[in-house]
């Protein structure tokens, strides 16, 4: 087996070039989806100045095991899915002749699967992005796993959203998440919906929008 599974897996783009953009955007898929689903979440956005893009998942899926199991258990591929967004974000924040967008206008957004990854991600490497968003995710690793993140996150808006009845995601992973978020000195949003399984809610994407507006229409220097 590859210790780098997904290593070179391609990136799906929509909106605009990162040379013109007000704003950028990473959306990682859930197990078993494609990028280009991911897509659909530009046009729900309705920005055509930000930069969206959307890394593959090898075979579709970013770890084999449960986001719960011992960390261990879904090597080598964690890291190398946590390798693939850190190599996304140098492609959005680094100009190489192409055009950038700094990191405190990029918005790392994930659902399911995705949204772990997101969220396990910006933990370990804590900075001020645009924004975080984990809709129906939260950070991987078994019960008790150490939240010990170096770096802190300079109030980044941290949106955690799930349904209370949600069969892959418990509800206090999800608090441990936000917990761990605030202690990294995030700016977060929690939002437990009631009565609720594992999908994406319109009240979710309303947050987000405005979230891209604010990040999007930021006048340059401003945090």
């Amino acid at each position: 087996m590859s210790n780098d599974p997904h290593g070179g897996q391609p990136i799906e783009r929509a909106g605009a070039d990162l040379a013109d953009a007000s704003a950028a955007m990473i959306l990682v898929h859930g197990r078993g989806a494609r990028a280009r689903g991911m897509l659909g979440l530009a046009a729900e956005i309705g920005r055509d100045d930000v930069a969206y893009l959307a890394p593959q998942a090898a075979r579709g899926t970013w770890y084999p095991n449960s986001f719960l199991a011992d960390l261990e258990s879904n090597q080598p591929h964690l890291e190398s899915a946590l390798g693939l967004l850190g190599d996304v974000l140098e492609e959005v924040t680094t100009d190489d002749g192409d055009g950038s967008v700094p990191l405190d206008r990029t918005v790392l957004l994930g659902f399911s699967q995705g949204g772990c990854l997101a969220t396990e991600y910006a933990a370990r490497n804590a900075d001020r992005y645009g924004g975080v968003v984990a809709l129906s995710g939260g950070l991987i690793g078994p019960e008790g796993t150490p939240r010990e993140y170096d770096g802190a996150m300079d109030g980044t808006s941290v949106f955690v959203g799930c349904g209370d009845q949600d069969p892959h995601i418990p509800v206090e992973r999800v608090e441990e998440t936000a917990r761990t978020f605030e202690e990294l000195e995030a700016d977060v949003e929690k939002r437990i919906y009631e009565g609720v399984g594992h999908t994406v809610l319109e009240d979710e994407l309303e947050y987000v929008r405005s979230l891209v507006d604010g990040v999007a229409e930021r006048p340059n220097g401003d945090r």
